[in-house]
């Protein structure tokens, strides 16, 4: 491993990082919107060119446009939206913190309730989710709609922890799969779907679980990468790019990338605290950052795992 280098946005910490340049792309990142109170769930659209995203404390989504530039409403009320991703069909798949819900928006404009109880007690504050191939939706549930007013409404925690959940696509079953973390955050499957990473925002560890055979059920889960020591650096949700590299939102640490063996080979700068990272535009090499307040982007010399409908965007 090399020293740190300093190259404007990027921070290279292992040769690895320039070398599959992850280094090559925008000197600087443009900033799409500002505006928002804490900016989370960035979802890129392909078939409309548009990006949305979720403003929690301010309980609307928003839209933004890459054609024209412009920002409009999506929704509002919006439930305290946090994550967005888009299921099978194209559907869009919704975590509503202030709901404590996920649901999922009908072509027709209207909403299903996709998940809302387990075992008979109320969620927590549904956060992230990922559909899987078989239709399969995964989604993490800490309680941070619920600690406060801000992001949610306060209320005490029926299930009295913070956990992976899997509902079937047939029977709908909710199905608590892994219950070892502080506040599980992001989620995303391995390109083969055989592996599962889930940030642990508390923790202060990405989490990998190998994925049963029949797609139902997850292994003891082994720690993939550890945040800095020492650092204030929280993770929330993380992707893949076509290289087997994974990137987290790394909040007041800007965007980490880590080699596929778990080494942290550099970082991006970002000027306000990150909360979610997405690959997306025509090529599939933009990156989209909400970051507090704002909507930032940065075009890639690498690009996001192959797009396909179900797989988180």
């Amino acid at each position: 491993m090399s020293s740190s280098t300093d190259t404007g946005i990027y921070e290279i910490l292992d040769e690895r990082f320039r070398t599959g340049r992850c280094a090559n792309g925008d000197d600087s990142l443009e900033k799409l919107y500002g505006g928002c109170r804490w900016a989370e769930g960035p979802l890129y659209l392909p078939a409309w060119r548009q990006l949305i995203w979720s403003d929690i404390p301010n309980d609307r989504m928003l839209r933004w446009d890459e054609q024209t530039g412009a920002v409009s409403l999506f929704r509002s009320p919006a439930g305290h939206v946090n994550g967005n991703t888009l299921d099978r069909e194209g559907r869009l798949i919704s975590c509503e913190q202030g709901n404590r819900r996920v649901t999922r928006t009908e072509h027709d404009g209207s909403l299903t309730v996709i998940a809302d109880r387990w075992q008979g007690k109320r969620l927590n504050s549904p956060n992230d989710a990922v559909v899987r191939s078989d239709g399969s939706i995964w989604f993490s549930d800490p309680d941070f709609g619920i600690t406060s007013d801000y992001e949610g409404f306060r209320a005490e925690s029926e299930i009295g922890s913070c956990n992976v959940y899997r509902v079937d696509p047939t029977s709908g079953e909710v199905r608590l799969v892994a219950d070892c973390f502080g506040a599980p955050n992001g989620l995303v499957f391995s390109l083969d779907e055989r592996q599962l990473y889930v940030s642990d925002t508390r923790g202060g560890k990405l989490w990998v679980f190998e994925v049963s055979d029949d797609g139902t059920q997850l292994s003891a889960g082994k720690a993939f990468a550890e945040a800095p020591a020492g650092g204030q650096a929280r993770f929330d949700n993380i992707r893949f790019d076509d290289g087997g590299r994974l990137w987290a939102a790394a909040i007041g640490g800007g965007v980490h990338c880590y080699d596929p063996d778990g080494t942290l080979i550099g970082r991006l700068r970002v000027p306000e605290p990150v909360s979610n990272i997405t690959f997306g535009g025509p090529k599939n090499n933009r990156l989209f950052i909400t970051a507090t307040t704002g909507l930032y982007s940065l075009v890639m010399a690498v690009t996001g795992v192959p797009r396909v409908v179900g797989r988180a965007a």
